[in-house]
């Protein structure tokens, strides 16, 4: 029962069409568009290449400066 509150709650931070961002290889920050979400993993569309890839929602950030911290306290 838990699962399906936090799946509520997610989507209705993050909707199709809205931007996020991801930090690849703990060094770089990548801009998406979120596409749909399903089965627990968003599919997201890279703005600058237009390439896709899924990811579960603790890889997404709301702000750069969101993912640009994830990155200081890896360090």
């Amino acid at each position: 029962m838990q699962d399906d509150k936090v799946i509520e709650v997610t989507m209705a931070r993050l909707k199709p069409g809205s931007t996020a961002y991801i930090v690849e290889s703990n060094r770089f920050i990548r801009e998406v568009e979120i596409k749909s979400f399903s089965g627990g993993m968003y599919l997201l569309i890279f703005k600058d290449t237009g390439g896709g890839v899924r990811l579960r929602e603790n890889r997404l950030f709301m702000t750069k400066e969101g993912a640009e911290e994830s990155i200081k306290k890896s360090k």
